[in-house]
């Protein structure tokens, strides 16, 4: 926006049209871009989902146990 304050001294017929039109473009990016912040218009589809329980961990413990032992069943076949 600093661009389009600065350079009023010479410019052209052409040059105003230009810098004029790309204000309103950028304006008109800006306030679409405040309507929808993430991009989802309806979030009823995160309705009825559940967060994540205390008990989440026991899903690491599991994975990190079924990796565990299937390094250990590779390392003792070779």
């Amino acid at each position: 926006m600093a661009l389009f304050i600065r350079q009023d001294d010479n410019r052209t017929e052409l040059q105003q049209r230009l810098a004029s039109e790309l204000q309103e473009k950028a304006r008109k990016r800006a306030q679409e871009d405040n309507k929808r912040p993430d991009g989802v218009s309806d979030s009823a589809y995160i309705k009825g989902t559940v967060g994540t329980t205390k008990h989440a961990w026991v899903w690491v413990l599991v994975v990190v146990a079924v990796v565990i032992g299937i390094f250990v069943l590779i390392v003792t076949t070779h």
